[in-house]
């Protein structure tokens, strides 16, 4: 029977770094049938139909490692698999969400691949990959296929599922500062490093922002008055209860006014420039509609401005204009809008873009606008009549070069005046090069979770590093949000061993976190029950803002069906390569790819880490060479080539000489304690094997514990407690 599709046997989402990457991936495993006899330069027409739908395939590179790299492979002939991969790849990248890596590999049985792509959201991932495969079968047996409409839906999703802007290029500033980060919800609230070290932001909105900051910054009446007395220049003005009450209030500040809501955001209700009683009265109910209370303010002229504050300093500064239209004596002005404004590409509805599209229907402040100069959205000007649509429009025209350091300084005191650590001022100035006295400029308004958008995607001048500067206040002086992990793979040992580094590890003071097969403890409280050797309850520890270090047992298992808990470690033990028959559920059946999987542990050692393999066994002692940071071996028997080599090459070793744990070197050999002594510590409780013995004293030479500390730990702290059910939260 020929059987020519594409079907999945298995789709998981692996949550940490894995065998492939050190990023999350969707993993696929594929079964194409009859098309393994395929190739795709045998199947007439499908070049031709992928290129079609999908012309950005030419960047991707490949294996070629240049532009252009795929779509020759795909012409020389490559397997269906593999394209599934890169149109997966490429319909993430259509749908908003940039990923580059991927990777088909064969397995032992005929026609059934891994199929490993890179993904930021496994919803979308998987939505993605379905619409992969659906593309290529009907690339494959020549049948249309609605793109666009696949294209539109997938973007849907991504932006409902995906970070926002403003959040994701405050991760990405994470990223590029190595630090490590968890999303905490479905929304934006994002955990910037672990443990104790943690800093948590909420889109630009941080753990350093306070309350009762916030809460002001809601209050424009209370922001003014605060400011005002700080000697911040803000305009007059009061809250009105009625549209009566505004114009009262109008006359007593002078005309013109700008009226607002007292707890409106994005610019949503507010009138500039108001000069007549219907003007007034019209923009107060305008203004309710946005908020509780309405503020009435004197009008300030000149263009808003938004400067963003860090801590300490003004990092970025957009300023915005007015939107006219040209009337042309034939058209609306409706239509003059939609012509003249809403066809600058500049111009969407969503946050992919700096300036908002007009839309009159949506805006009551474009209605009220023209209203003011006496006309209609059906209206036709005259050719060459001006229409003002929008007062300032967008603020998305970067100026952050030209700050006058006297703007610069009110900024940053208004932000410290309401106490927000990050925050956006809204200023109202002719010229921010000049002095704010000069021209009569005020701050207006103090925003905490500033948007971001404007600064990244500005419609003019250069982008600003935003995200960085939120990151860099968070983490000051190089701090890395990290804490010390110890992460131990293999199957023999790994519980007791783990159970000793964190006792060693508490001993210095440390509140240490452990995830192992026998449980996940905090000290030396057992929290939960059962086999915690997972990335959930890894992640449980990593997000306890009460650990300061933690430890984490893996087997073979675990990385291949969810990957790591964290991103990278201090320190990666390795006991063994053993095989293990229940692996070839996953395609595990020799060394070689035993060897893959275990040396995921020593590649996601930090540079100034340290690998503590085992050099007993020659498998593992190979894990050497990759390894970022530096290794330590350890074996029972202190003759090993290896080690000599090691040592004599600056590293270090630690092995048994007469039942005493010696630590080498290149200056020589040097006791630590005698084995024997540790046994009647250990009364009572199950014996430790003298391996795994070794294996803990070197993670802790690892995690620079002085010997003296180790050694009277060993004799005095150290156990191996049974496991015993507490309660589980």
């Amino acid at each position: 029977m020929n059987r020519k599709t594409i079907e999945f046997l298995r789709v998981t989402h692996l949550d940490g770094p894995n065998i492939w990457t050190y990023r999350p991936v969707l993993e696929a495993w594929v079964d194409i049938g009859d098309l393994e006899d395929s190739p795709s330069n045998t199947i007439p027409g499908l070049y031709e139909r992928l290129t079609g739908w999908l012309p950005g395939l030419i960047e991707h590179r490949c294996g070629v490692g240049e532009r252009g790299g795929f779509l020759l492979r795909l012409r020389e002939g490559t397997w269906p698999a593999h394209i599934l991969e890169h149109i997966t790849i490429e319909l993430q990248n259509l749908a908003g969400m940039k990923v580059g890596f991927g990777k088909a590999r064969e397995t032992a049985e005929r026609g059934i691949y891994k199929v490993a792509v890179r993904t930021r959201n496994e919803q979308v991932g998987r939505a993605c990959l379905q619409a992969g495969r659906d593309l290529l079968m009907a690339a494959i047996e020549d049948r249309p296929f609605d793109i666009e409409g696949t294209v539109a839906r997938l973007r849907d999703l991504a932006d409902r599922r995906c970070l926002g802007p403003s959040t994701a290029c405050i991760v990405d500033g994470a990223v590029s500062r190595h630090i490590p980060s968890i999303r905490l919800t479905e929304g934006n609230l994002i955990q910037l490093g672990y443990g104790a070290r943690q800093r948590r932001i909420w889109t630009a909105e941080t753990d350093l922002t306070g309350a009762i900051a916030e809460s002001i910054a809601s209050d424009k009446d209370l922001t003014k008055r605060l400011l005002k007395s700080c000697g911040v220049p803000v305009p007059d003005g009061r809250i009105a209860e009625s549209p009566e009450d505004a114009w009262e209030a109008s006359e007593e500040i002078g005309l013109p006014v700008a009226i607002k809501p007292v707890d409106g955001n994005h610019g949503r209700g507010v009138s500039l420039d108001l000069a007549t009683r219907d003007d007034v009265e019209r923009a107060y109910r305008l203004a309710l509609a946005e908020g509780s209370e309405v503020i009435v303010e004197r009008y300030v002229p000149g263009n808003e401005h938004r400067l963003l504050v860090v801590g300490p300093r003004v990092v970025a500064a957009a300023r915005g204009e007015a939107a006219w239209v040209k009337g042309d004596g034939r058209s609306t002005i409706a239509e003059l809008i939609d012509r003249q404004l809403n066809t600058d590409p500049r111009r969407g509805v969503t946050e992919d873009y700096p300036l908002n599209r007009i839309l009159i229907d949506e805006d009551p402040a474009v209605s009220l606008e023209l209203a003011r100069q006496g006309v209609a959205p059906t209206d036709v000007p005259a050719a060459g009549q001006t229409v003002l649509i929008q007062r300032n429009g967008n603020v998305a025209f970067d100026v952050t070069d030209t700050l006058h350091p006297d703007v610069v300084e009110t900024a940053v005191l208004a932000a410290r005046v309401i106490g927000l650590d990050v925050a956006g001022i809204d200023m109202v100035a002719q010229d921010v090069s000049r002095p704010l006295a000069e021209q009569s400029g005020a701050i207006v308004e103090v925003n905490a979770g500033p948007g971001l958008l404007m600064h990244l995607k500005p419609a003019e001048g250069s982008p600003r590093p935003v995200g960085r500067a939120i990151v860099d206040h968070l983490f000051p002086d190089g701090e890395s949000g990290r804490i010390p992990i110890v992460g131990i793979s293999g199957s023999q040992g790994g519980a007791s061993i783990a159970h000793v580094v964190a006792q060693l590890i508490a001993c210095t003071g440390k509140r240490t976190g452990l995830a192992c097969r026998d449980g996940l403890y905090l000290g030396l409280r057992q929290v939960k029950p059962g086999n915690c050797a997972s990335w959930r309850a890894g992640r449980q520890l990593l997000m306890n803002r009460g650990v300061d270090a933690a430890v984490f047992e893996h087997d073979a298992r675990s990385i291949l069906h969810e990957g790591y808990a964290y991103d990278r470690c201090q320190v990666g033990v390795v006991t063994d390569l053993q095989m293990d028959a229940s692996l070839a559920e996953y395609y595990i059946r020799e060394p070689e790819q035993m060897y893959t999987v275990m040396r995921t542990q020593v590649d996601l050692v930090l540079p100034d880490g340290v690998a503590v393999l085992h050099a007993g066994d020659p498998a593992v002692a190979e894990l050497a060479s990759l390894c970022d940071g530096t290794v330590l071996f350890y074996a029972l028997d202190p003759g090993l080539p290896v080690i000599d080599m090691h040592c004599a090459g600056g590293g270090r070793a630690l092995f048994l000489h007469d039942n005493q744990v010696v630590v080498a070197g290149a200056t020589g050999e040097t006791p630590l304690f005698n084995l024997a002594a540790l046994h009647p510590a250990m009364s009572g409780k199950p014996m430790l094997q003298p391996l795994h013995v070794l294996a803990a004293v070197g993670v802790a030479l690892a995690l620079d514990i002085p010997p003296e500390l180790i050694r009277a730990a060993m004799d005095t702290c150290v156990s191996l407690p049974t496991p015993a059910i507490q309660t589980n939260y």
